[in-house]
């Protein structure tokens, strides 16, 4: 049973929570690459190696109809010359919104160094045999996830999902390449870009990259 947390109890845990208690890197924003990409891959392998969780994490922010933001935690794919790739049902509720408006926002967090990435671009969906090799490469329990479906609809009773996850991951034992019509990968081509080294001194470095009318990428400090 769930017990009530006070006002007092729950500011107590806030305020005892302390931010990077521990060394953090440096960052020599002269020193960076040209593009985005190049920076992102190398602080991403270094929070890999710094031991922080889940670095692949990543928020993602969407738009609806009204124009009001939505944002969830999903993962990354993969990050190359085209932009920053993700995967999902086109059905679900961020597959509706970027079909409906493709702009879109990326947020990394690695606090195990300090750092945060923040992406802004247009985002484009991917055709249905690069979507469908995306999901080939994943584990069993991820296309049984897809062959679950119905991702943000209304869900009736807790039995009625385990009915169906036991059904889809039985399939997935028996048809590891089974289709998902609606599964699709999507790809974030970045026009921002934004480096964030967090400092002890609260004196925090942000480079941010912005993609150029001649489509090269101009580079900036921004105060913290």
């Amino acid at each position: 049973m769930s017990r009530e947390i006070s006002s007092d109890e729950f500011r107590e845990a806030l305020h005892s929570l302390r931010v990077w208690d521990v060394p953090l890197p440096g960052f020599e924003t002269g020193e960076a690459p040209e593009e985005p990409v190049g920076l992102f891959r190398e602080w991403f392998v270094q929070a890999v190696g710094a031991g922080q969780p889940e670095p692949h994490t990543m928020s993602l922010a969407t738009v609806d109809a009204e124009g009001r933001p939505d944002v969830r935690t999903l993962m990354l794919h993969d990050a190359d010359e085209r932009g920053w790739h993700f995967a999902s049902h086109a059905t679900s509720a961020k597959g509706v919104q970027l079909a409906g408006q493709p702009a879109a926002a990326l947020g990394f967090y690695w606090p195990s160094v300090g750092r945060q990435v923040r992406v802004r671009g247009r985002v484009g969906a991917c055709g249905p045999q690069e979507s469908r090799a995306d999901l080939a490469v994943r584990s069993r329990g991820a296309l049984a996830a897809a062959l679950t479906g119905r991702q943000s609809e209304v869900l009736g009773s807790r039995e009625e999902l385990v009915r169906a996850s036991a059904a889809a991951w039985e399939r997935a034992g028996a048809e590891p390449d089974a289709p998902v019509a609606t599964w699709t990968r999507y790809v974030l081509d970045a026009d921002e870009v934004e480096f964030f080294q967090g400092d002890t001194a609260r004196r925090h470095v942000r480079l941010r990259y912005r993609r150029d009318p001649a489509g090269g990428w101009t580079r900036e400090l921004l105060w913290p």
